[in-house]
């Protein structure tokens, strides 16, 4: 990763952009989508949002309620939440203010 991946990305607009598990490392209370690498995980995901017509995110239950130190953004730039359990009820009702569709698999 680096700035040449940023702008090759950047070139394009993607149908769809998945984030996984790598990338979003914390998602707390609020919905704020946390990391921990500033530089590279934080341009390339801005740029897979920013670029992207549909925006997905695949995560674990572990990462709900973990903290990280950076603010990515909030659940209002994720389309659809892809993961293995059910959220927290408060986390489920930040899910459905901002019309995340939730799938389990």
């Amino acid at each position: 990763m680096g700035e040449a991946t940023l702008d090759f990305i950047s070139q394009f607009r993607l149908d769809y952009g998945i984030l996984g598990i790598l990338g979003i490392l914390g998602i707390d209370m609020d919905g704020s989508l946390l990391e921990f690498d500033y530089h590279e995980v934080r341009a390339l995901n801005r740029a897979i949002i920013e670029n992207s017509c549909c925006v997905m995110l695949v995560t674990d239950y572990s990462k709900f309620g973990r903290n990280a130190m950076v603010n990515l953004g909030n659940m209002n730039l994720i389309d659809y939440l892809f993961t293995d359990q059910h959220p927290s009820p408060s986390t489920m009702k930040i899910i459905e203010q901002y019309d995340v569709q939730l799938e389990l698999c």
